[in-house]
């Protein structure tokens, strides 16, 4: 993917301010797309918009080709006549700056119940939505309603008739829970019209949508469940290994994702189908994509279920170019963006390279080993690299740059100082609005495309976190609040992407 010189904000969905608890596609996200087009930013990246699970993580959703019901806007349901003000005459109290999703869950789940009693499934466009995306639909749609009627519980502890989806457990499900499974249809019914309508809407003023492919699925997901085949699972659906990344800048102990490997034998046997539908899917809802854990493409890291950390894994080769090629036959030219973070090989780079997506940077990174030879400063960029200042699994700029490491296992307080002292002679700042002073440094860049999450735009610390790897839970939360997006806030933006060559209207030299 070759992109123009230009800039964005990374700001998931969850973040938009609201009365309801959590960012939704109603207003303030068409609001929030106005302030890129007035500041001049080409892109809004969103992270991976399927329906969370345990964790509210993006990361690990219930599809990889479903939406978030919960980012449908009531608001939007009332104007079309399918819910009233009426029906959310006692909003809870919800904080205006983190998402409660426990809250919201039972707050928002009974009023998009209340929307589909009262919509005809008779109607065409409906018809048309399920028989467009039955591929996918079809089993995900059926796999939450049985997880309903489990209480929630994982696939693989279901009756073993359905968990094993032998052909007379399906048709009973299907017919038991005909009703149940039209309403999770009709959810995603809603959530595409209106986030198609919000795409529209971004492209009308030049901006594009940047998503998110994680690399894995769940292990509790409609994914796997249909497709058991494609993973490395025991008879009873439970993996036999699981995905991970060793020990890292991030945590000691690696990161112990859990998601159940794939079968790439198998997958290769047929031409990777599942693979080209999901690239399909995802094209659909957004303009280009962020491919999470790159490097797992041409080998992961394998650790066995049982253990407890990642320590004790072992790489193993992924697909390499064989399952882009094969999507990109399948598809045409893919506008990817490859996530290259963490512990990237010559083979890594090789395969990027080949394939010609553009890699990432990101400036957080740049300054710990002291010296003028990292591939996160600046002056080290190529054109063909989506450069941030820190991503949703970063502190904010703010945040990181005020602390001190006592708590951190992977920066002691003696190499924090270090990297502080390199960051004022690198930048020639004294070290206040250090987030300006890393907008300025990627805007700046050779970089085809910079981006930063709306937590540095506004200069916003640790608090405003949006994940911390291997944290079990507290993130994924944080919102902003609609008078912290001011004008003087998009006016000084938009200076600095127009005085750096990122403005539509500028051409490069």
């Amino acid at each position: 993917m070759k992109c123009s010189r230009s800039s964005g904000i990374l700001l998931h969905p969850t973040s938009l301010p609201g009365r309801f608890g959590i960012g939704d596609l109603g207003r303030e996200a068409f609001r929030f797309a106005d302030f890129l087009h007035a500041a001049k930013q080409r892109v809004w990246q969103v992270l991976p918009l399927g329906p969370t699970g345990y964790g509210d993580s993006p990361y690990q959703v219930f599809s990889a080709f479903a939406g978030n019901p919960l980012l449908i806007s009531l608001e939007s349901l009332a104007e079309d006549g399918l819910l009233s003000s009426q029906d959310w005459s006692d909003v809870p109290s919800f904080p205006e700056v983190q998402v409660d999703y426990g809250a919201v869950i039972h707050f928002k789940f009974p009023l998009l119940r209340r929307a589909f009693e009262r919509f005809s499934s008779a109607r065409e466009a409906f018809q048309e939505f399920c028989q467009k995306h039955a591929i996918w639909l079809d089993d995900y749609a059926l796999f939450m309603a049985i997880k309903g009627a489990h209480g929630g519980s994982a696939w693989n502890q279901w009756d073993p008739a359905i968990a094993l989806r032998q052909p007379e457990a399906l048709r009973h499900w299907r017919e038991k829970l005909a009703s149940e499974i039209g309403c999770w249809k009709f959810w995603q019914f809603l959530f595409f019209k209106q986030w198609m309508a919000l795409k529209q809407y971004c492209q009308n003023r030049d901006v594009q949508i940047m998503g998110d492919i994680p690399i894995f699925v769940a292990r509790d997901s409609a994914d796997v469940w249909a497709h058991p085949e494609l993973f490395h699972l025991d008879e009873t659906g439970n993996p036999i290994v699981v995905a991970g990344v060793p020990p890292d800048y991030f945590s000691a102990t690696g990161q112990l994702w859990g998601n159940p490997l794939y079968r790439w034998d198998v997958m290769a046997a047929s031409g990777f189908p599942w693979w080209v539908q999901r690239f399909r899917a995802a094209l659909e809802l957004v303009d280009m994509v962020r491919i999470d854990h790159f490097r797992g493409f041409e080998s992961y890291w394998e650790v066995p279920a049982h253990e407890t950390t990642a320590i004790h894994g072992q790489w193993v080769n992924g697909p390499g170019a064989e399952l882009f090629e094969a999507v990109r036959q399948a598809l045409g030219d893919l506008p990817i963006v490859a996530e290259n973070l963490g512990l990237i090989t010559p083979e890594v780079e090789a395969l990027r390279q080949k394939l010609g997506f553009p890699g990432m940077a990101v400036l957080q990174f740049a300054f710990g080993s002291g010296t003028s030879d990292s591939e996160f400063l600046p002056h080290n960029y190529s054109r063909n690299l989506v450069v941030y200042t820190g991503t949703h699994d970063n502190d904010t700029t703010v945040g990181w740059w005020s602390s001190t490491g006592a708590g951190d296992s992977t920066r002691r307080p003696e190499e924090v100082q270090r990297e502080r002292e390199f960051v004022l002679r690198y930048l020639g700042v004294d070290g206040n609005d250090i987030h300006w002073a890393f907008i300025r440094a990627v805007l700046a860049s050779v970089a085809n495309l910079a981006v930063v999450p709306l937590q540095d735009v506004l200069g916003l610390g640790s608090r405003a976190r949006m994940n911390l790897p291997a944290r079990p839970d507290g993130n994924w939360q944080w919102r902003y609040t609609p008078e912290m997006l001011t004008d003087a806030v998009g006016e000084r933006l938009r200076e600095l992407t127009i005085l750096y060559g990122r403005s539509p209207e500028v051409k490069p030299a």
